[in-house]
């Protein structure tokens, strides 16, 4: 007669399993990407750097409180900013385009027109001290 002997049922070694979740974790954390915020991108001149620059060359927009906005002191729309930028660009091609807020001006107001100058594709940008 041939006696079967029972088994003992087989156990999984939970000693290693804090390890294994360490070494997922740290696996986890090395291959993700975090997004980061892009912000404006915008080149800024070395410290100290100052030139003249003839009056002709610049055109003031001013951004209120309120979100209106003014180029040259003449009151425009701010969907009309990037029409009206190629047009002084095509004209002059060394314009600068400088952009003064006042302090209380909402970032969107600020933002939406420098978009507009970037969809115009003015590259001399000059950002201005906001009136307090």
């Amino acid at each position: 007669m041939i006696i079967k002997k029972r088994r003992e049922a087989e156990e999984i070694n939970s000693s290693s399993m804090a390890d294994i979740a360490f070494l997922l974790l740290v696996f986890f954390l090395l291959t993700t990407t975090i997004s980061m915020d892009k912000g404006i991108n915008l080149v800024l001149p070395a410290e100290g750097e100052q030139k003249e620059i003839p009056k002709k060359n610049i055109t003031n927009i001013l951004v209120n409180q309120a979100g209106k906005v003014l180029i040259d002191d003449k009151p425009v729309f701010v969907k009309d900013i990037a029409r009206i930028v190629e047009e002084k660009i095509a004209g002059n091609d060394k314009m600068i385009f400088s952009v003064k807020t006042h302090s209380k001006t909402k970032y969107d107001d600020y933002v939406s027109v420098i978009d507009q100058l970037k969809i115009a594709k003015a590259s001399r940008i000059s950002i201005a001290n906001p009136d307090f």
